[in-house]
């Protein structure tokens, strides 16, 4: 077996993974991942136990029981750059032997459900929904530097949108899980969600320094490919869909709607919104 490198898999003095600061026995098999570290803290309140925790930077991990059932509740930061450290590391606690640096012959998937706030570029998805994303676009250029397997229709869309956006990169689109979607989201809105690389200029937002692309959320709003459209924009579900195929877990995101970017309405009661996905996905899962 090919020894993974002391550089390329780095592991702390204890033997555990490098940011993460955890080793194999910390985390379950099914994990809900937040943004907001604080937020961790919001879901594990509701567990019968908490039975272990961590922080390291923006990465905060409790793993616990909620009505028998052994969940781990992480935070991952913001943007799909820590979404890559995120989920190597998570892969590496379980499907490498830290201690020989030897991948695993037997691989474990995980189930990752993310618990996300998002805003809608289409006037029919209102502020307050539950939206569950079908397949995620990539504004980004995390996938220039790893060789993701598209279908036929993903492929497409990528093209299609580059030629639609002016990008000097293809984005990349890749489906989530439809086992997970079929179990937690059955009664939520479904829908295609744009991944962007900042909060205010890849998303249209003004400030004072000058946007490249002034129009670029009118161009997502109006793309269409068949029955194909953007409904929501965020900035992490792409790099978990498609590090998630690369690395074979069952990835699904949920997405609590906060904002619609056409009616210009922002939710009264935000945290609300979020409560009822958090309720909903721990009752499911």
């Amino acid at each position: 077996m090919t020894k993974i490198s002391e550089t390329d898999l780095i592991l702390n003095p204890d033997g555990s993974v490098y940011h993460l600061q955890l080793v194999p026995e910390n985390i379950s098999d099914t994990i809900i991942t937040v943004g907001d570290p604080e937020r961790v803290e919001k879901i594990t309140n509701r567990f019968d136990r908490v039975d272990f925790k961590k922080k390291c930077r923006e990465f905060v991990t409790h793993r616990g029981v909620y009505k028998g059932k052994e969940l781990t509740v992480m935070s991952t930061g913001m943007g799909t750059d820590n979404i890559e450290i995120f989920l190597n590391e998570l892969d590496a606690l379980v499907n490498v032997d830290l201690s020989t640096r030897t991948v695993k012959e037997q691989k474990t998937s995980l189930n990752i459900v993310r618990i996300g706030t998002s805003g809608s570029m289409q006037s029919d998805i209102p502020v307050g929904s539950l939206l569950a994303s079908e397949m995620a676009v990539g504004f980004d250029t995390l996938m220039c530097y790893y060789d993701l397997d598209q279908t036929i229709e993903e492929s497409s869309i990528s093209k299609n949108l580059q030629s639609a956006t002016g990008l000097p990169f293809a984005p990349y689109a890749v489906a989530g899980s439809n086992l997970l979607r079929d179990k937690l989201a059955y009664d939520m809105l479904k829908g295609n969600t744009a991944t962007c690389p900042g909060f205010y200029g890849p998303q249209g937002r003004t400030l004072r320094a000058k946007n490249r692309m002034s129009g670029f959320m009118d161009t997502l709003n109006e793309f269409r490919q068949a029955d194909f459209r953007l409904t929501n924009f965020e900035m992490e579900t792409a790099g978990y869909y498609a590090l998630g195929r690369l690395l074979g877990h069952e990835v699904l995101s949920l997405n609590a709607i906060l904002a619609n970017r056409v009616t210009q309405e922002f939710a009264k009661d935000p945290g609300d919104i979020v409560d009822d996905l958090i309720q909903k996905v721990l009752n499911r899962i």
